[in-house]
């Protein structure tokens, strides 16, 4: 039996729903992408002052192609994930621009920086997923979309979850994709990359995010919605209105996704947050946006499609008690919703830093939370011979039933966890830099063919020179 956890009774999950269509229809939506407007226009939408106003029979139309289940399958096209039901799966939070190092000095990252964390990525168990954790500060802006994910391919054989931050990255980013794949029609039948789009609140589509849905829709790439409103700054000042206001967002994007492709695949995902009055911050650790993550993941679940959250994540600025805390509990409240890809594991500081120790760490957090959905399982011995034979011997250690299960009931953690007998201690974020260090020197760089990585390699450089840069800081 999986444990599991409900934040919203069903009537008010429906109720949730009718505000949010009767928003979608009577206030309606801005799209300010010309092709995005254009293929609303054409499918019959009707625009009022500049707004699409959504009627509810399309959008339930809409809700009903998407597909309820997506698989992702890594670099060697073995499938890698199952974003469906209440199967669960983490990956490293996206996008950082900073990265903490051992001794507390928080900076830019560089090439070498994308390297190790994709490395370290490849090698974590509980990590299913990885991302383009960390943006380049070697590399002009123009590059730093494409120039992550290339690193990312050529590092970790994962799936990976990744999104542009400029209309003319997709192109090449599909094609480093395609170079993976062979063509664009494998790419569609074996996904490898999902796209993050991020509506604008309140209530509006951006030119670039709704173009990546349009891209994305048409090649049969997963798009994954990351509605993010903030309590009180750009979205009401209630959990509720919050929530009301995602599925506002987030279904206008499922609309225009599903216009332009039927069944194109898509993610009811979010990074919302509330608004610290006192600190003008956005936590990302408060229990408070931690509820609204999980309110909109049954809203997500209510609609049949597979869900995302960033949970898992700490707005502390080092590996402190507040990183564990904060971590831990949004990762365990993550599992037990069910919430199918789960992004932030390794994040700092309001989702603008990304720590290697505490990726390691928080891969013991997921490995937990893993653990702990897989429920209490019945097994199919006589348990009566087993207490039997405790009153005997009054213990079980070398009997056949704690040999046959022990290993299948114990999740074993890694050194980074301290459960020795010694009074010994070690700080957990020192264990945990030791190991790092001991992970990137000892395993060997899981590259795609020699023939793949050259390929890549090219095409980037022949992208780079079309910007006036004649190297790159990265070569295989």
């Amino acid at each position: 039996m999986r444990p599991s956890l409900s934040l919203l009774p069903d009537d008010t999950i429906e109720e949730i729903v009718t505000v949010a269509l009767h928003v979608l229809e009577k206030i309606g939506i801005e799209y300010e992408n010309p092709n995005a407007v254009t293929i609303l226009e054409e499918k019959g939408v009707p625009f009022d002052e500049g707004r699409a106003k959504i009627p509810e029979d399309m959008v339930w139309a809409c809700i009903k192609k998407a597909p309820s289940k997506i698989h992702l399958y890594d670099r060697e096209g073995s499938l890698a994930v199952r974003l469906e039901g209440d199967e669960v799966c983490f990956d490293p939070g996206s996008a950082a621009l900073n990265i903490l190092d051992p001794d507390g000095t928080i900076r830019k990252p560089i090439t070498e920086d994308l390297v190790k964390f994709s490395s370290l990525t490849n090698e974590l168990e509980y990590i299913g997923a990885q991302s383009t954790g960390l943006i380049s500060s070697d590399v002009p802006e123009g590059m730093d979309d494409w120039y992550r994910l290339l690193i990312a391919l050529l590092y970790c054989r994962k799936p990976v979850v990744t999104g542009t931050f400029a209309v003319e990255s997709f192109s090449i980013m599909k094609d480093l994709l395609v170079v993976i794949r062979g063509d664009e029609q494998a790419l569609k039948e074996k996904p490898l990359a999902i796209f993050d789009a991020c509506p604008s609140p309140p209530l509006k589509w951006s030119t670039l995010t709704s173009q990546s849905v349009i891209d994305s829709a048409r090649l049969g790439i997963p798009s994954e919605f990351i509605s993010m409103p903030m309590m009180g700054a750009t979205a009401p000042a209630t959990l509720r209105g919050a929530v009301i206001q995602h599925a506002a967002e987030t279904i206008a994007g499922i609309v225009l996704a599903q216009l332009v492709s039927p069944g194109a695949p898509i993610i009811y995902g979010g990074s919302p947050s509330v608004f610290d009055m006192r600190q003008g911050t956005t936590p990302m650790g408060a229990i408070e946006t931690m509820m609204i993550d999980c309110a909109y993941a049954q809203i997500g679940k209510s609609f049949g499609l597979p869900t995302h959250a960033y949970m898992g994540l700490s707005d502390a600025k080092l590996l402190d008690s507040q990183a564990g805390l904060e971590t831990g509990i949004g990762a365990t409240l993550a599992a037990l919703m069910g919430i199918n890809m789960i992004s932030g594991p390794g994040m700092l500081d309001f989702e603008s830093c990304q720590s290697l120790e505490k990726l390691l760490i928080d891969n013991e957090i997921a490995g937990m939370a893993l653990r702990l959905v897989r429920g209490v399982e019945t097994r199919e011995e006589n348990l009566l011979d087993v207490f039997s034979d405790l009153v005997s011997s009054e213990s079980l250690l070398s009997h056949s039933h704690t040999l046959k299960w022990f290993r299948k009931e114990f999740l074993f953690p890694s050194q980074v966890i301290n459960r020795s007998a010694s009074k010994e201690s070690v700080d957990t974020k020192i264990r945990a830099s030791e190991r790092v260090k001991q992970i990137l020197q000892t395993r060997k760089p899981d590259l795609p063919s020699e023939e793949t990585s050259e390929t890549l390699y090219q095409l980037a450089i022949e992208k780079a020179r079309e910007l006036g840069v004649s190297s790159l800081p990265l070569r295989t």
